[in-house]
């Protein structure tokens, strides 16, 4: 269930494309995206005629998971945008570097970076490999701030910049501090660096924001990580991640900044309330969907 593109807000212009829609002609930058919600979310902006740059080390497929970082920037093409596959490790200094500079010599801009990035770990302190522990805190958190801190002087260019990190509310509970303390970290830490970076620099007019659903989003993570085909089945698909994503990053930058946001929250307040077109098993009752970690 993906609404129709809303009329173009005032100001829009047309991307390379041709369409119009509030993301046409603007430039993302995203780590990963390869598939999954990053590129559910790329894809949702491809469809106003926006540019999308992706920084992922997907050159060659993976045995398991479908998609690589090139096969991602064709699908955002045929869907109307423009792509730059960029082939690169967001845990290397160098590497963000070239990201940046690259994307904006080939769109001349860049208008908003997501975070999508993330490394899943769910083992309990003891069980946990000293080099998942640093994968995960280089990626998720270290690549979070590095990522967006390199885009900055190119966003303060822009004329409604957004940041936009997939990482949870900071929920302080013995409860998830507990469950797995390492991934816990991981993304809260993404979240810290997030909303530090909106106190920052909110008087250039920069929003960085952070957004998490409800329930669990049918992906290669939750396949492989929190439960096989049944969680795929309790599970919502990434599209409802991206129409959040969407609605999020067309608000005005200098008001709609600092906040953890909800994905299904956005979406009602975008009038969006019938989600069951979401749902990654067609049919099954929101009260039968898996909720989410973190909240």
């Amino acid at each position: 269930m993906i609404p129709t593109p809303p009329p173009a807000a005032a100001g829009a212009s047309p991307g390379a494309s041709g369409r119009v829609g509030p993301l046409a002609g603007k430039t993302i930058l995203m780590s990963g995206g390869s598939r999954g919600i990053g590129l559910a979310i790329a894809l949702r902006a491809a469809r106003d005629g926006a540019n999308v740059a992706l920084l992922a080390k997907t050159d060659t497929p993976h045995p398991k998971l479908e998609g690589t970082v090139h096969t991602a920037a064709q699908q955002i093409r045929d869907a109307g945008g423009n792509a730059l596959a960029i082939v690169g490790d967001v845990r290397e200094d160098d590497d963000i570097t070239r990201a940046v500079l690259e994307t904006k010599g080939e769109f001349g801009s860049i208008d908003i970076v997501v975070n999508n990035a993330s490394v899943i770990d769910l083992s309990g302190s003891l069980d946990l490999a000293a080099k998942k522990y640093d994968l995960m805190q280089d990626v998720n958190v270290r690549g979070t701030f590095m990522l967006s801190r390199a885009a900055l002087p190119v966003l303060k260019e822009a004329p409604n910049p957004h940041i936009l990190s997939l990482s949870p509310p900071l929920n302080i509970t013995p409860r998830w501090l507990g469950a797995h303390t390492g991934y816990t970290l991981a993304k809260f830490g993404m979240t810290m660096a997030t909303l530090g970076i909106a106190a920052e620099f909110a008087n250039d007019g920069i929003a960085a924001n952070t957004l998490w659903p409800r329930t669990t989003i049918a992906t290669a993570a939750v396949q492989f990580a929190l439960g096989g085909d049944r969680m795929m089945k309790v599970s919502r698909t990434p599209e409802i991640y991206a129409d959040a994503a969407y609605e999020v990053l067309q608000q005005p930058a200098r008001e709609y900044t600092g906040q953890t946001l909800i994905v299904e929250d956005v979406l009602e307040a975008a009038g969006i309330t019938d989600f069951s077109g979401y749902a990654a098993a067609p049919g099954t009752p929101d009260d039968e969907l898996f909720p989410d970690i973190f909240l």
